[in-house]
């Protein structure tokens, strides 16, 4: 059970999210007919090569043609994703032509992970979820364990032994780590985060043997799986990935309550006109349709998970308090 102080900070960010449900899906739709009539920025805050990277690359394709315009994806890494939000959110102009690439490391865990975060939820305009992919645990190919039980009843007893990457304290693969540990018993303070600019510089990392464990999506680190350098020991999804037909869920191996998934979507400045993020919102709903663009995403081993700017703005307001109380039960929060 949570204190009252906890109860208090979670309540708030609650009252945050509200506000920013109300700033997501606010504005009368206006005319954009001749939107764009310039290049577009799309700001990918992390590493090229990674999930967000390469569903960005699909979008910018996707959307450079249907609007004759180019689509440049522009990747700042750094900050778990914060330096490459701060610019889009608050240093380029509210015009349109920059906007960011989101996913639960530069919000979600961002606020859960921050008491006072470099970009907040409010800072930005949620227009929709794109892609998804379940949550995946692999470590290097030569490692001892046999499967996933085995390595988690390692863990248990050598939890200063494990060091595992991450975009920073407050990412992704932090929660996932974090949420895991806590439902095996080990303790996560007594572990050690390596970090990395994303995943394509995280899984690499492991299988050099400079970190025991990466927590990615599956699309990530399948390349590498295939290839024999890292080996895939459980997916955090209700049913077996059609990737990895012989690789059991973290359900199977005695774990059913993981709950951390991956996303990543689209958001604006605040300031940026409606009419325009109306002409994203339209666009992006028409894509997410295309069996082109679903080819597309099959093709990088990632998932459609379309959600609309209101039901985006709802997953992250029930995200953020979840990963909020990882964040307190595990120090993560600072």
């Amino acid at each position: 059970m949570f204190g009252k102080k906890k109860k208090r900070t979670i309540t708030g960010i609650l009252l945050l999210a509200a506000a920013v449900a109300l700033s997501g899906c606010s504005g009368a739709r206006q005319s954009a007919d001749n939107y764009p009539t310039k290049p577009i920025e799309l700001v990918a805050p992390y590493s090229a090569g990674g999930g967000v990277d390469l569903v960005m690359r699909a979008v910018a394709e996707y959307l450079g043609k249907e609007w004759g315009q180019t689509i440049t994806v522009v990747n700042k890494p750094g900050g778990g994703g914060a330096i490459g939000a701060q610019y889009a959110l608050k240093e380029a102009p509210k015009d349109g032509y920059t906007v960011l690439a989101v996913n639960n490391s530069n919000t979600t865990m961002l606020t859960a992970g921050s008491k006072n975060p470099a970009v907040k939820l409010e800072d930005q305009i949620f227009g929709a979820m794109i892609a998804g992919d379940a949550l995946a645990y692999a470590v290097k190919a030569d490692a001892p364990w046999k499967d996933f039980k085995e390595f988690s009843d390692w863990v248990k007893q050598h939890p200063e032994q494990l060091t595992w990457t991450s975009v920073g304290a407050a990412g992704f693969s932090s929660f996932g780590v974090a949420e895991w540990l806590n439902a095996i018993g080990a303790d996560f303070t007594k572990t050690r985060m390596v970090t990395s600019k994303g995943a394509s510089d995280s899984v690499p990392k492991v299988a050099g043997g400079h970190a025991v464990l990466a927590v990615h999506t599956v699309g990530e680190m399948y390349a590498m799986a295939e290839a024999g350098k890292i080996r895939i020991l459980a997916v955090q999804s209700p049913e077996r990935s059609p990737l990895l037909p012989n690789v059991p869920t973290t359900a199977e191996q005695g774990l059913p309550d993981l709950a951390v998934k991956w996303w990543t979507g689209i958001s604006f400045p605040k300031g940026t006109p409606d009419a325009v993020i109306n002409k994203w919102q339209d666009a992006l709903e028409k894509m997410e349709q295309d069996p082109v663009f679903i080819e597309q995403l099959r093709k990088i081993h990632l998932n459609p998970a379309y959600q609309n700017s209101e039901q985006f703005v709802k997953t992250i307001n029930e995200e953020t308090a979840r990963s909020t109380e990882i964040a307190e039960k595990n120090g993560i929060r600072k």
